[in-house]
C-alpha cells in the first residue's frame, strides 16, 4: 500500500477536523435548510483548498480526483440513475469535496493500521458482513447490497490497496447511516431499472467507494504515466514520494572530442 501520509503531523487531529466537518456539515444542511448548504459548501470547499495548498502535492492531486470524479459519480447516481434523493432533489456542493475528506480520512486511517489489524483486517470485514448481506438478500430486504458486497469482497481479494478498501468500507457505512438518518438524503426502495430491493441505506453501499478509490487510483497512474513520457530522458515522475536522501543517481557526461590536428 502507498505510504502518502505516514509524514504528516498530528494525523488523528486531521482526522478529527474530517470528522467533525462531516457530521456538523450534515447537521446544518439538514436544520438550516438553503442557507445551512450554501454556508456548509462554502466552508467545505474552503476546507479542501487549505488542505489541498498545504499537503504533500501527491495528496493534493489525489484529493482533486476525488472531488471530481465524485461529482460526475453523484451527478449518475442521483440525477441520472435516481438511486438516491438529496433533501432538495440536487447534488449539494459541499457533496463532491465531501468525498475528497473521507477519501483523506480513509487514507490517515488505513496507512496507521496496527501490524495484525493491517495484515488480517481488510478480510475480517467481509468475512463479518457477508452473513448479514446473505440473510438481507434472502429475505428481500436488500437484494442490492449482495452484488454490491461481491464488488467489495473482489476489491479486497485482488487489489493491492486492501486495507483501504476496508476502511473506507466501514466509514462509508457510518456516514450513510447518518446522512439518512439525519434526512440529508433517501435511498428509494426499489433500484430504478431493475427488480433490486435495497435499505435506506443499503448495507454495503461503501462498494461505491472502493469504486470511487480505484478510479482515483486508476487516474493518477494515467497521469503518472503522462509524465514520466514527456519528462526529459523519459524519467519517471510520480508525484507520490519523493527520491530518498542519500540516493546515488547516475548523470552521464559527454566527453568532448578531441580537435583535429593540423
Amino acid at each position: 500500500m502507498n505510504r502518502l501520509t505516514l509524514g504528516l503531523r498530528r494525523p488523528w487531529a486531521l482526522v478529527a477536523l474530517i470528522a467533525f466537518t462531516i457530521t456538523a456539515g450534515l447537521w446544518a444542511d439538514r436544520a438550516y435548510g438553503w442557507a445551512g448548504q450554501v454556508a456548509v459548501s462554502l466552508l467545505v470547499w474552503l476546507e479542501l483548498a487549505l488542505l489541498c495548498a498545504n499537503l504533500p502535492r501527491g495528496i493534493g492531486e489525489r484529493l482533486v480526483a476525488c472531488t471530481w470524479i465524485s461529482g460526475c459519480g453523484e451527478i449518475i447516481a442521483s440525477l441520472v440513475w435516481g438511486l438516491y434523493d438529496y433533501q432538495f432533489g440536487n447534488v449539494p456542493l459541499f457533496v463532491p469535496p465531501g468525498h475528497a475528506l473521507l477519501y483523506l480520512g480513509g487514507l490517515l486511517i488505513a496507512e496507521r493500521l496496527p501490524a495484525g489489524m493491517a495484515k488480517y483486517g481488510p478480510y475480517l470485514v467481509p468475512a463479518l458482513a457477508a452473513p448479514v448481506v446473505i440473510t438481507l438478500a434472502l429475505t428481500g430486504q436488500d437484494l442490492f447490497s449482495l452484488p454490491l458486497f461481491l464488488l467489495f469482497t473482489a476489491f479486497v481479494l485482488f487489489a493491492p490497496e486492501k486495507r483501504l478498501y476496508a476502511t473506507m468500507f466501514m466509514l462509508a457505512l457510518a456516514m450513510e447511516v447518518y446522512g439518512t438518518a439525519t434526512g440529508n438524503w433517501a435511498w428509494r426502495a426499489h433500484v430504478p431499472g431493475t427488480p433490486l430491493s435495497t435499505l435506506n441505506p443499503p448495507l454495503a453501499a461503501g462498494a461505491f467507494y472502493c469504486l470511487l478509490d480505484w478510479a482515483v487510483n486508476l487516474h493518477i497512474s494515467w497521469k503518472n504515466r503522462r509524465r514520466s513520457d514527456s519528462s526529459p530522458r523519459g524519467g519517471a515522475v510520480t508525484g507520490d514520494a519523493p527520491v530518498p536522501t542519500g540516493s546515488i543517481v547516475t548523470i552521464p557526461l559527454t566527453v568532448p572530442a578531441p580537435l583535429p590536428l593540423n
